[in-house]
């Protein structure tokens, strides 16, 4: 704190004195105004961590848990959670005078960032030299310890024999093999509050998504995404990875950041009734807001309708059939051979404009209170 003073009056200090933290704009600065147990408490309203709304989160004794991500402050001081004091939000002096709570706008503590180490999957994205690359990501749900066969996982196995075979490195992740939250929803709360990496990844280290977002951002040229069809839709866990999946489209809203450049996707898609064309078509359209390109002809599938609930045929005919498999193999085959010729010419941009929808900014700081802390 120094000598300068511009107190500002923000209120009926009774009526503030009702509510633990709430939001209170003073001039241009936004503050998170609390009280606790009669002692009032000014910090800036942006969480140090991505800009969330200090002042919309909740008291956890005297430090304010952020809505967004769960970083603490100190209602009073601003400083972080015990063993993260160093990060600390600007605090600003208050007192009562005639039954009104003033602010003192123009002595806030600095702001300070104790530096973070960041996750891997931030690191800048860049092709390692090497052979092709495809993944292969399963998402049949099945009970692990009575597995039975899956159409869908069996012809993924054929595209990736396929593509091992021309020389090109593969990977097979089955996302019934991995333990990962369900989306929580952090778009929903703000924009920003949805970051790369994906907030739940940062957050909580046995999260094993992450080995997604290695394949699809880092790693792969191209990914064949197989799946069953259920009630003429893709599988549940195809859409509990969709979800998570929000973060990485979101970085162009939000950063205009591209993160999948030069990659393929293709679809193998299995079922016992119809929808075919249905699930496809969810499917091309939300991994090209990812950012992925399409080979022509860029599914596989196999269903014998709604009237055929025989399921045990169709799974013989797709164990037997060397002309699914066949196909299989050769849409790897075409999405390695356009990741090639994306790869060769860079055709895909790192940042984009989309009609309808435009990147924004995000501001720590307002303009006061970045002049007063120079």
């Amino acid at each position: 704190m120094d000598g300068r003073e511009d107190w500002v009056d923000i209120g009926s200090a009774e009526a503030l004195a009702q509510t633990p933290l709430r939001r209170v704009e003073a001039r241009s600065t936004s503050l998170a105004v609390s009280c606790r147990d009669g002692v009032f408490g000014a910090v800036s309203n942006a969480c140090n961590h991505v800009g969330g709304p200090l002042g919309e989160g909740a008291l956890d004794g005297d430090y304010i848990t952020c809505p967004w991500h769960q970083w603490k402050f100190h209602r009073v001081t601003g400083k972080g959670e015990p063993g993260f004091e160093a990060d600390a939000v600007p605090s600003f002096p208050v007192r009562v005078d005639s039954g009104r709570l003033q602010v003192n706008l123009a002595a806030p503590t600095r702001r300070t960032k104790q530096p973070h180490d960041p996750h891997s999957l931030a690191r800048k994205i860049e092709r390692a030299p090497g052979p092709l690359r495809l993944a292969g990501l399963s998402t049949t749900a099945m009970d692990p310890k009575n597995p039975r066969f899956s159409g869908s996982d069996h012809l993924l196995e054929a595209a990736l024999e396929s593509a091992k075979a021309s020389g090109a490195e593969t990977q097979l992740i089955r996302l019934n093999d991995l333990s990962f939250r369900a989306c929580e929803g952090y778009y929903s709360k703000a924009a920003h509050a949805c970051t790369w990496p994906c907030s739940i990844t940062q957050m909580d280290p046995d999260d094993q998504l992450d080995r997604v977002y290695e394949a699809l951002v880092h790693w792969a040229d191209a990914v064949i995404v197989s799946t069953p069809i259920r009630w003429g839709a893709a599988s549940s866990l195809y859409f509990r990875m969709a979800e998570r999946l929000n973060c990485v489209q979101n970085a162009i809203t939000t950063h205009n950041r591209v993160l999948i450049r030069n990659k393929v996707a293709g679809f193998i898609i299995v079922g016992g009734q119809d929808n075919i064309q249905g699930v496809a078509g969810q499917m091309l359209g939300f991994f090209a807001e990812l950012g992925f390109l399409f080979p022509q002809f860029p599914y596989v599938a196999h269903s014998r309708g709604w009237s055929r609930e025989d399921m045990e045929e169709n799974v013989r005919i797709v164990q037997d059939s060397a002309e699914l498999a066949q196909g299989a193999g050769e849409l790897a085959q075409r999405c390695l051979h356009l990741a090639e010729r994306l790869i060769t010419t860079d055709h895909t941009p790192g940042r984009i404009m989309r009609g309808g929808r435009k990147a924004f900014p995000v501001a720590h700081k307002t303009k006061r209170e970045a002049n007063a802390n120079e």
